[in-house]
């Protein structure tokens, strides 16, 4: 895709399950374009926060159906990105 690391990496998910692997294993969650790929990530994650990335796992979710008082709307389609950091490395999120 070779774009701007800015416009692959939206913004980190901050859910519970997400901030006990961020603590305990390393793992960060992060909203991601569609159309990146899991090199895109690695070296987004990478130039935006300066850290080394191991491994990252990606998970594309389809847009889900829902019934509004003028008809049925479809939500976009969203790509979420698990990234595993290098033990020494962290990210200061909050």
């Amino acid at each position: 895709m070779s774009v701007d690391p800015i416009y692959v990496v939206k913004k980190p998910l901050l859910t519970e399950k997400s901030t006990d692997a961020m603590n305990t294993e390393g793992h960060y969650t992060f909203l991601v374009d569609v159309r990146a790929t899991k090199d895109d990530v690695r070296a987004a994650v990478e130039s935006l926060y300066g850290v080394r990335v191991e491994t990252v796992k990606t998970q594309t979710r389809k847009g889900k159906r829902r019934r509004l008082k003028y008809g049925w709307i479809t939500e976009k389609p969203s790509k979420k990105a698990v990234v595993r950091l290098h033990p020494d490395d962290s990210i200061e999120l909050f």
